[in-house]
């Protein structure tokens, strides 16, 4: 069993940056895949990246592209996000999540196994 826990959320203005965290418990960590998903009121949840066990792969959903980074440091049994020129729009509860069965991680939520609690991120305009 794994736990995640996610932390670094808050409330900013357009344009701001701010860093998730995600800090998994037990000693497999650097063999899963981990993703990033949100979602917002009334909308289902979306991709937002994904990184390899090694960190030399990830994905992002093109909505972020070019905005967030996802990294991932096994030593500490932590995934990150950092997500910078922020907009109304990334206004979410943002998961992270872990893949045991896809070491390169993937873009659909059903391939993950745990789930973090969630953080919120609000961006006002």
């Amino acid at each position: 069993q794994v736990q995640l826990v996610e932390s670094g959320g808050g409330l900013v203005q357009a344009g701001a940056s701010l860093r998730l965290s995600c800090t998994a418990s037990g000693r497999t960590f650097s063999r899963y895949g981990m993703g990033w998903f949100r979602q917002a009121p009334g909308k289902e949840r979306e991709f937002v990246a994904a990184i390899s066990w090694s960190g030399d792969t990830t994905y992002y959903a093109d909505s972020v592209k070019g905005r967030f980074t996802i990294s991932r440091d096994n030593a500490k049994n932590t995934v990150y996000l950092q997500m910078n020129s922020l907009k109304p729009e990334d206004t979410a509860v943002y998961y992270c999540a872990a893949d045991a069965s896809n070491i390169f991680g993937s873009r659909y939520y059903h391939s993950y196994d745990y789930w973090g609690q969630g953080t919120q991120v609000t961006v006002s305009s």
